[in-house]
């Protein structure tokens, strides 16, 4: 038999699957899911993120480019419709993760996130080079591959 704190595992592991929105696609695979958090991560701690659909729409209207990070078990669902038309529009990469709680653990808030913006640069003061650099190759690499994975979407 086994014990009981395999038992809670298991039934913690239950509980995580999440449901997911309709619309939510493209939805980040496993790997790609681990790395787009970690950049978030990254650009949290550089200050190169907005979070928040309030914030990410702002930004996105103001001509800001970057990463918008999406999770996919939002309810309402009608809170965030508006943002992939919004990234689509102003030829922003866009992705979907299956939890708002790792997407706000990633961004270094308590409270679930519903979307983040991924900048490049911070909006305030300057970042060291090597740390610029860091960040940037991260993006690129995360960014390729959203937009394949987007492409083979549609």
């Amino acid at each position: 038999m086994g014990s009981d704190s395999e038992n809670e595992k298991s039934i913690k592991e239950k509980k995580k699957v999440v449901t997911l929105a309709p619309i939510a696609k493209p939805l980040a695979g496993k790997k790609l899911c681990k790395r787009t958090l970690k950049l978030v991560r990254k650009a949290s701690e550089s200050k190169c993120l907005k979070r928040g659909v309030k914030e990410v729409v702002k930004s996105i209207r103001r001509g800001n480019k970057g990463l918008c990070v999406i999770a996919g078990n939002i309810s309402p669902i009608d809170v965030i419709t508006h943002v992939p038309i919004l990234c689509e529009e102003s030829d922003i990469p866009y992705i979907y993760v299956p939890s708002k709680e790792d997407l706000a653990t990633a961004g270094a808030t308590k409270r679930p996130t519903c979307c983040v913006l991924v900048l490049t640069k911070p909006t305030k003061g300057e970042l060291d080079q090597d740390v610029q650099e860091k960040l940037q190759k991260e993006y690129q690499q995360v960014v390729a591959d959203v937009v394949e994975v987007t492409s083979s979407l549609f």
